[in-house]
């Protein structure tokens, strides 16, 4: 799928204020972060500055992102939801987040329905090779 640079630039903030949402930077959240940064075309220092100050950035605001296609903004819930998972734990605030990009986006029933499958059968193990953003081409 084709995504424009403010998309990805839009898909990669979207999912550094969803590991913010619960107001600590996990070891895995942050390797997986370099590697989606890098999937989405960023530099290694400007993704590794980024997941270093989100907790304190109080520049970006948790508004949620508006994308200029369905089928991207899909993708950001589904890894939203993977990426949400990678410490352990789904918190209520990553959830309450997600809902509100489902809802930004005009997806609030595609929302439920991932939501519903994913807790009913969560996955074994994540890795990067499981998200979205790797079918993505710019």
């Amino acid at each position: 799928m084709k995504i424009s640079l403010l998309d990805r630039s839009l898909y990669y903030k979207g999912l550094m204020i969803l590991i913010r949402q619960d107001r600590e930077i996990h070891e895995k959240e942050k390797k997986l972060m370099m590697s989606i940064g890098k999937k989405l075309g960023f530099e290694r220092k400007f993704c590794a500055k980024t997941i270093e100050h989100i907790l304190v950035n109080h520049y970006i605001t948790d508004e949620p992102p508006r994308f200029s296609k369905t089928g991207v903004a899909r993708s950001f819930l589904l890894d939203g939801l993977r990426l949400s998972s990678i410490d352990g734990r789904i918190h209520e605030a990553e959830i309450a987040w997600l809902a509100s990009v489902a809802e930004s986006n005009g997806l609030a029933d595609f929302w439920a329905a991932a939501l519903e499958q994913f807790r009913s059968s969560p996955p074994a193990g994540i890795s990067d090779d499981h998200f979205e953003v790797t079918k993505f081409q710019w």
